[in-house]
C-alpha cells in the first residue's frame, strides 16, 4: 500500500477494529502491536494536505478557513462594479525608441545600471537563501534567520521576493521560491494573532502579484487560501476589522474592531481584496473592504479636518473623530496611496473613490504641505503633521515614508487629468531626493525637521532665524533629526521611479543613480545590506537588519527605472504598497 493510501485506509477502517481476531492468539500479540505503532507512524508522517498541483507540491491547510463558521454573516454580499472598464487617461509617457548612437550609448549605461541593481539583488536573495530561507528575514550582518513578531513565521522574505525574482528575469530562483511558497501553512503559526496588515501587503499582495506575472495557478489557490483566512478579520459584530488577527477568537466568534487602530492598517486592503475577488468571482472580499470604504466616505467631511481621516480610528464604534492628529506619514500612508489605485485596479467603476481622493488632497494640499526655507529657494515640497487645537496647526517633520506622495499624487493627477496635482508630484519627489542629497552619507533620514515658508510660494532665507533654531552640524534648513537612521527604505525610489515613467523625464534615473550609489556604499555588508544608524555618519554603523521590503520594494523600483518603460507598464498594472504589481483590467475585456 502507497503511503498516501495509509491514511484513506485508517480513516475508514478503524486499525483496532481489524486488529481483534488477530489479538486472540497470544503469540502474535507482540507483533500486532508493532504493526499498530507502525501505521500510526505512518499516518503521522503522511501530510494529509499534501497534493500535487499544477507542477507543484502543494500542501494545504491543515485548518480550512473557507469552511470556518461566520459569526456575524452578511444577508447579501456587495459585488464587484459590473460593465466594461473604462479608458482611462493614460498614466505613463509615450517613450520612443531613440535609435541614434545617443540613445544606443544611454541604453548601454542603463544596461550596466541595471546589472548593478540586479547584483545586489542576488546578493540579498543568495544570502537569505542560505542562512535565512524559510524565515521572515536574514540578519545581514550576523547571519542569522529572524522571524518578525506578529507576522506568523510564515517566511516574509520568501514571498515578497518572488515578484523581484521574476521580474529580473531570475526564473531559477523564482520557481524554487514559489515551490516553497505554496507549501506555507498560513493554518499554523508560532504566534496566537497576525499583523492584519503586514500580512495583506506582503503576503497576499506577493502572492497575487506573482500569479499575475507568472499565471502559475498553485500561487493564486494559495492566495486563496491566505486570503480566506483574512477574510475572517471582517467577522465582527459591524464587521469592521481590528489591527491585529487572533486565530483562536477568529474561531470563536470573539473579535472586535480596535478603538484606536492606526488607519493605514485596516483601511488598506482594497487593492488586494478587489483583486482577490476579480480572479475569483468571489465577492465576499470585495464586500468586505467595501464596508470600510464606505465608513471612509460617510465620515470625510465629519472629521476634526474634513477632507481627511484622523491618524487613529475606532472603528468598533465608527467614531472616526476624536483623534486630533493628521498625517500621510506613519501609520496613515497607505490610506491613501490606495484611493487611486483601487480606482484603477477597478477600471474606474467606482467613483467614490476619486471623490475620497479629491476630498482628501484638497486637504492635504491646503493643511500638510510645506515649502521648506532655504537658502537657494529650491521649489520642492514637502508634508508635515498637523495637529487640531483650536485650529489646525502644521508642524514641519517630515518622514521617509511620507516620500510615496510624490507618485501619489502623480498618479491621482494623470488618472482624474489634474496637471496641478503631477507637478505637486514633482516637487515632492525632488524634495526628497534633495534630502538624500543634503546628508553626508548621500541618504535621507527616517525623521528631520525643517524650517518652513508660510505658504507654498518661494520666501527669503532667514540665517538669524536658523541659527537660533537650527544647528551647525546639519545643512541650512534643517531644524534637526530626530531619526537619523535608514531602513533600506523604499519610498523616494518608488516616486522617482513613478515620475520617471509619468514624465519620460531622464534626469530622474540620474537622481536614482545617485541614490543607488549612496544607498549601497553605506548599507552593504559582507552578506547583504544592512539598516544603518545614522545618515550623518559616512562611516556608517549597521544596525543588523534587513526587512522583506528592501528586496520586495527598495530593489524592484531601482530596477525598473533603468529597464524598458514596457516591463511593467504602468497602463496595464498597478502597485500594491509593497510594490507588488497587480494587473489592471483592459478596457477591451467585459467586467473585471
Amino acid at each position: 500500500m502507497l503511503a498516501e493510501d495509509v491514511a484513506s485506509h485508517v480513516r475508514t477502517h478503524p486499525p483496532l477494529d481489524i486488529m481483534t481476531p488477530i489479538l486472540r492468539r497470544k503469540s502474535r500479540v507482540a507483533v500486532v502491536l508493532s504493526l499498530i505503532v507502525l501505521l500510526y507512524l505512518l499516518v503521522g508522517l503522511v501530510p494529509e494536505s499534501h497534493d500535487v498541483l499544477w507542477g507543484f507540491t502543494f500542501v494545504r491547510q491543515r485548518y480550512d478557513w473557507s469552511r470556518s463558521e461566520i459569526y456575524f454573516p452578511v444577508s447579501e454580499y456587495t459585488p464587484l462594479p459590473t460593465g466594461r472598464p473604462r479608458s482611462l487617461p493614460p498614466v505613463q509617457y509615450e517613450f520612443k525608441e531613440d535609435k541614434s548612437p545617443a540613445g544606443v550609448a544611454r541604453e548601454s549605461v542603463l544596461e550596466s545600471r541595471r546589472s548593478e541593481v540586479k547584483d545586489a539583488m542576488v546578493k540579498s536573495w543568495r544570502s537569505y537563501k542560505s542562512v535565512g530561507f524559510g524565515y521572515d528575514e536574514v540578519k545581514p550582518v550576523s547571519g542569522k534567520g529572524n522571524d518578525v513578531p506578529g507576522f506568523g513565521g510564515w517566511g516574509a522574505t520568501l514571498v515578497d521576493s518572488l515578484s523581484t525574482l521574476w521580474i529580473m528575469d531570475l526564473k531559477d530562483d523564482f520557481y524554487e521560491a514559489a515551490a516553497a511558497a505554496v507549501t506555507i501553512d498560513y493554518s499554523r503559526s508560532q504566534d496566537t494573532s497576525c499583523n492584519y496588515f503586514e500580512t495583506t501587503i506582503r503576503h497576499l499582495g506577493g502572492l497575487l502579484g506573482a500569479y499575475d506575472l507568472s499565471k502559475e495557478t498553485a500561487l493564486l489557490e494559495k492566495a486563496v487560501e491566505l486570503g480566506d483566512m483574512l477574510y475572517m478579520a471582517y467577522d465582527t459584530p459591524n464587521r469592521m476589522p481590528g489591527f491585529w488577527l487572533n486565530f483562536q477568537d477568529a474561531k470563536t466568534g470573539k473579535q472586535l474592531a480596535g478603538t484606536h487602530d492606526a488607519s493605514a492598517a485596516v483601511a488598506s486592503s482594497s487593492l488586494e481584496f478587489s483583486r482577490l475577488s476579480q480572479l475569483t468571482g468571489d465577492n465576499k472580499y470585495y464586500d468586505a473592504i467595501n464596508r470600510v470604504t464606505q465608513v471612509l466616505d460617510d465620515w470625510q467631511n465629519r472629521t476634526n479636518l474634513p477632507g481627511m481621516w484622523p491618524t487613529y480610528l475606532n472603528l468598533r464604534d465608527k467614531e472616526l473623530n476624536y483623534d486630533m492628529s493628521f498625517t500621510i506619514g506613519a501609520l496613515a500612508d497607505s490610506l491613501y496611496e490606495y484611493l487611486p489605485k483601487t480606482f484603477a485596479l477597478l477600471g474606474g467603476l467606482e467613483p467614490v473613490y476619486e471623490k475620497l481622493y479629491r476630498g482628501a488632497m484638497d486637504t492635504i494640499i491646503e493643511n500638510l504641505l510645506y515649502r521648506p526655507k532655504l537658502p537657494d529657494q529650491a521649489d520642492i515640497l514637502f508634508s508635515g503633521n498637523v495637529w487640531i487645537t483650536s485650529g489646525p496647526t502644521l508642524t514641519a517633520q517630515s518622514q521617509h515614508l511620507t516620500c510615496f506622495a510624490g507618485g501619489m499624487f502623480g498618479l491621482g493627477g494623470k488618472l482624474f487629468q489634474i496637471p496641478e496635482h503631477v507637478a505637486i508630484g514633482e516637487k515632492l519627489t525632488k524634495g526628497c531626493v534633495w534630502a538624500y542629497d543634503s546628508m553626508p552619507s548621500g541618504v535621507m533620514p527616517e525623521i528631520f525637521s525643517m524650517l518652513k515658508c508660510e505658504s507654498l510660494e518661494p520666501c527669503e532665507w532667514n540665517q538669524e532665524e536658523w541659527e537660533v533654531v537650527g544647528s551647525s552640524s546639519l545643512p541650512r534648513g534643517f531644524r534637526n533629526v530626530p531619526d537619523a537612521r535608514y531602513l533600506l527604505r523604499p519610498e523616494a525610489i518608488e516616486s522617482v521611479f513613478l515620475m520617471y515613467r509619468m514624465t519620460g523625464d531622464q534626469e530622474y534615473q540620474e537622481m536614482a543613480w545617485r541614490m543607488f550609489q549612496a544607498i549601497r556604499k553605506a548599507t552593504e555588508t559582507d552578506l547583504a545590506f544592512s539598516s544603518i544608524e545614522s545618515v550623518r555618519e559616512t562611516a556608517t554603523k549597521k544596525d543588523d537588519s534587513m526587512e522583506s521590503f528592501w528586496l520586495a520594494e527598495t530593489l524592484r523600483y531601482f530596477y525598473l527605472i533603468f529597464s524598458s518603460p514596457d516591463l511593467i507598464h504602468l497602463d496595464e498594472y498597478i502597485f500594491n504598497t509593497e510594490a507588488h504589481p497587480l494587473r489592471r483590467p483592459s478596457p477591451s475585456a467585459e467586467g473585471l
